[in-house]
């Protein structure tokens, strides 16, 4: 059984680097950077190993490596598929078997990058796993990590913690940055797909980076559903601003955008 677990596990990075490049992959932009790693992973990017948290807790994820998320009502193929989170269980021994639905396999086929945690209090093993439409695993999944709730506030309502809006969760304001860095997207309230599923109620990240020379902005386009990207523009003072863009009414935004600056070293 362990066996097969960690074979499973070493067989990822092959897979991955298989489904890299794909017909339909974009194109990067002029200041994009190839992925950090050849093997692609999903993430919490609120939650390290060993946290201790009260609940309700909203808990958000991520996607590396081109990968996007794609809702299960309009099939995708190619580097795309839907985040589940699996509480105190291992890897499925066999990836050509569709996950169950039960309270510890959770399902975001919608195209979540949040879930609100109502934990009872204990300590809990969680990790991450990417899976199609037909909820067959992809071999894109996160490390587990062991989180210990220390209480449970009954107070308070879970609904409460999910505010629709985008944000820029990695980047600090006027952060110092040496390229290649990494830029995460956050989607609260709202779903993330492709654009080409037409998908209603559904959108798409946009970057654009403007250099405070006065240079002309790049505008990156992340239109199969991806969440972060790695950038390297020349050094120099920039302001990026992250727009969420509805997939069914072009160049309509589906909520606030949001700006940060931030110099390249």
């Amino acid at each position: 059984m362990a066996i097969k677990h960690i074979l499973a596990a070493n067989l990822a990075g092959f897979f991955s680097m298989i489904c890299m490049a794909q017909p339909g992959d974009q194109a990067l932009d002029v200041w994009q950077a190839a992925p950090a790693k050849l093997a692609a992973e999903a993430y919490f990017t609120n939650l390290q190993d060993n946290a201790k948290i009260e609940t309700p807790f909203r808990a958000t994820f991520g996607l590396t490596s081109g990968w996007g998320l794609a809702p299960i009502s309009a099939p995708m193929g190619g580097k795309s598929g839907h985040h589940h989170l699996l509480v105190n269980r291992d890897l499925p021994l066999d990836f050509k078997k569709a996950l169950p639905f039960n309270d510890q396999y959770i399902h975001f086929g919608k195209g979540q990058m949040e879930t609100v945690l109502t934990l009872e209090p204990g300590t809990y093993t969680l990790r991450l796993l990417l899976a199609d439409d037909k909820h067959l695993p992809h071999f894109v999944f996160s490390k587990p990590i062991k989180v210990t709730v220390t209480g449970k506030n009954k107070n308070l309502d879970p609904k409460t913690l999910v505010t629709k809006g985008i944000s820029l969760p990695n980047l600090a304001p006027d952060a110092r940055l040496k390229p290649p860095f990494t830029v995460q997207f956050q989607a609260s309230g709202l779903n993330v797909a492709h654009l080409s599923q037409k998908e209603k109620d559904t959108g798409h990240f946009r970057l654009t980076v403007t250099p405070k020379s006065g240079g002309k902005p790049v505008e990156m386009d992340f239109a199969n559903g991806q969440t972060e990207a790695r950038l390297a523009p020349p050094s120099g003072a920039y302001v990026l601003k992250l727009d969420f863009m509805d997939n069914l009414n072009p160049g309509k935004t589906m909520a606030e955008a949001v700006s940060t600056s931030v110099r390249v070293e």
